[in-house]
């Protein structure tokens, strides 16, 4: 009986999740439509949104550990749901994602996107995206912020081995700036399919920089490592056992 009121909270708490998305990129649409400082407060907005009502809908309570960046880096995090990705963005001052150009055309999403300097890219050209990015900012036709990615390029549960993808050294590289590593435990309370959604704390964990210069071998070993021991730290600490393979 208890697993069935669960199931339902977090049934209700999905949907009202996204009518709220929708509400509040309505309301705020007119003043993100002008201003970068409305469309990333519209954002904002929603990410408090989504943990408050977490917090009473369904038991979900949320903790940022670490100190989240505020000047401009690379955010490579751990992903294993939906709700890691609100915690993280709703951390930082100005965070942005690469996303694929053809979301540039989705309704409210995104507009959103283009407004809080996300980069859009086609499929092979990321790079090229990337090196506009910094020429934008260079020049001031763009503002510096958090660039957010996911080494692993897709939610991975927890106790899940995936790899790391090469690309993220290259985009190191290329930018030059601190990495900033993100451990969590958020997968072992909201999978990556399904309608239930665990009660208890999930948690992000901004974790030490890692500074510019390394080669890019020595700097994927040190982000794998720093990354999927805290994140199995934290799965722990949330009472997961990982299976014996």
């Amino acid at each position: 009986m208890s697993y069935a009121i669960q199931w339902v909270r977090s049934l209700i708490f999905i949907i009202s999740l996204y009518l709220a998305m929708l509400v509040i990129g309505i309301v705020f649409f007119p003043w993100a439509l002008f201003s970068t400082r409305g469309a990333i407060t519209a954002c904002h907005t929603f990410c408090r949104w989504v943990r408050w009502s977490a917090s009473w809908m369904i038991g979900l309570k949320t903790e940022v550990r670490g100190t989240p960046p505020d000047h401009e880096c690379m955010i490579a995090a751990k992903h294993q749901s939906f709700m890691d990705v609100i915690m993280i963005y709703g951390a930082v001052p100005r965070g942005k994602f690469i996303m694929k150009r053809l979301l540039m055309f989705a309704p409210i999403i995104g507009q959103y996107g283009l407004r809080i300097g996300c980069i859009p890219v086609d499929r092979g050209k990321r790079g090229a995206a990337v090196k506009k990015m910094l020429e934008d900012v260079a020049t001031g036709a763009a503002k510096p912020g958090q660039l957010i990615i996911y080494p692993q390029g897709t939610r991975i549960a927890p106790g899940v081995d995936a790899p790391y993808k090469k690309g993220t050294a290259i985009l190191y590289e290329q930018l030059g700036q601190d990495c900033v590593p993100v451990a969590c435990n958020v997968g072992v309370f909201w999978p990556k399919r399904g309608i239930y959604r665990k009660p208890g704390l999930a948690v992000v964990e901004f974790l030490e920089p890692i500074k510019p210069g390394l080669s890019q071998d020595v700097f994927m070993e040190r982000l794998v490592s720093d990354i999927e021991q805290q994140s199995n730290k934290l799965a722990a600490e949330a009472g997961f056992k990982r299976v014996a393979s």
